[in-house]
């Protein structure tokens, strides 16, 4: 593939980078307002939009078309940039984002809160740092 798509899949994993950053200082907190936590709903949002992104990059620079964020994340699985477990969360994220952009109640917004600082922050970390070393390589 030509530099130009080694370039922008390692760019995206720079912004990947920067937006998990302000996701993990966000899910530091132990307590949030409604518009913290909203805030905090809204950093996953981005951060999950640049984690697939970022996946379709690397996959495409490696010869692999992707369309989808569902089909970045199978085809990450299936090349081993993602465990089973690590795609099946993010696949359930990729639903939960959907739902939260649309929905917005108390309950909905706690579950959400747990879920993004106890479950899809740690799989973006684990994905970023993978993704990390192979562009070090």
């Amino acid at each position: 593939m030509a530099n130009s798509d080694e370039i922008r899949w390692q760019q995206r994993l720079e912004n990947f980078g920067k937006a998990l950053a302000q996701l993990e200082t966000a899910c530091a907190k132990d307590e949030y307002s409604d518009l913290e936590r909203a805030g905090l709903v809204q950093m996953f949002e981005f951060t999950m939009e640049l984690a697939w992104n970022t996946l379709k990059d690397l996959l495409f620079y490696e010869g692999f078309e992707t369309k989808t964020p569902r089909d970045a994340i199978r085809k990450a699985f299936e090349t081993e940039y993602l465990t089973e477990d690590e795609a099946e969360i993010l696949l359930d994220a990729l639903i939960k984002r959907n739902v939260l952009s649309h929905t917005y109640d108390e309950k909905t917004a706690q579950e959400a809160e747990r879920l993004v600082k106890h479950v899809f922050a740690p799989v973006f970390r684990v994905l970023y740092d993978r993704l990390q070393r192979k562009r070090q390589a």
